[in-house]
């Protein structure tokens, strides 16, 4: 990799990587039109390791999923999303089979 004159990576790096993202997404969504995250379009960030799709204003009041690719983030993050339209009593799953994807589902706020 080459670095520039700052000790950073060249910026096109991350304009690659947007760009793939986007490409990743709109694959994923293609093949499941359907799915929560075709029809939401969630939010794409990428932090260390692992990308977050994001609906919402946040991590704490948002829905999220979290995956080392951008298929695995948007798998959660449909988990996620059909999680949320499910019964209460209905929201015991089974404990994931694949470490490939890591779905995290933060408390909402109360209203006073």
């Amino acid at each position: 990799m080459q670095v520039n004159k700052t000790g950073h990576a060249p910026r096109r790096r991350v304009v690659d990587y947007a760009g793939a993202a986007v490409e990743e997404m709109t694959r994923y969504c293609a093949a499941r039109p359907g799915s929560p995250s075709a029809v939401r379009r969630p939010q794409l960030f990428f932090r260390g390791e692992l990308w977050i799709a994001l609906l919402g204003p946040n991590l704490q009041e948002g829905i999220v999923g979290i995956g080392p690719t951008v298929a695995a983030a948007l798998r959660a993050f449909d988990a996620q999303y059909l999680a949320g339209l499910r019964s209460p009593n209905e929201r015991i799953s089974p404990p994931v089979k694949s470490r490939q994807s890591c779905t995290v589902q933060l408390p909402r706020p109360t209203e006073c």
